[in-house]
């Protein structure tokens, strides 16, 4: 029997962005930005560009768990956004450095439990 290969749905996966502007003038806000950027990458979020985070959920369940867990992270000063995107909309994006097209990030070969 020919083994099938378990695609998920564009629109079930989403992908979890986490944008940023943490002030880093004092030895302490840069304490607090590092921090924040550590529990990020441990989440599995990736670096996007400078302040701008994402990382791919199976679904808007864990999509809504993980906002959870950074909402309890987030420093007291700063301005810190929360999106959500479907694995399609994500994929419609277009990369650019400087004139050269690039591809885009794609999810995770494997199934994400959690």
């Amino acid at each position: 029997m020919p083994r099938r290969e378990l695609t998920l749905s564009g629109y079930s996966g989403m992908w979890l962005f986490a944008l940023f502007d943490l002030p880093v003038k004092t030895k302490r806000d840069r304490k607090r930005y590092a921090q924040f950027r550590a529990k990020l990458l441990s989440e599995g979020f990736s670096m996007l560009q400078f302040s701008v985070y994402a990382r791919y959920c199976s679904g808007e369940d864990m999509s809504d768990s993980l906002r959870d867990r950074v909402r309890k992270v987030i420093p007291q000063e700063g301005q810190v956004r929360l999106m959500s995107i479907t694995d399609r909309q994500f994929g419609k994006q277009e990369v650019f450095f400087g004139k050269c097209s690039r591809s885009v990030e794609k999810p995770p070969s494997q199934l994400v439990l959690f």
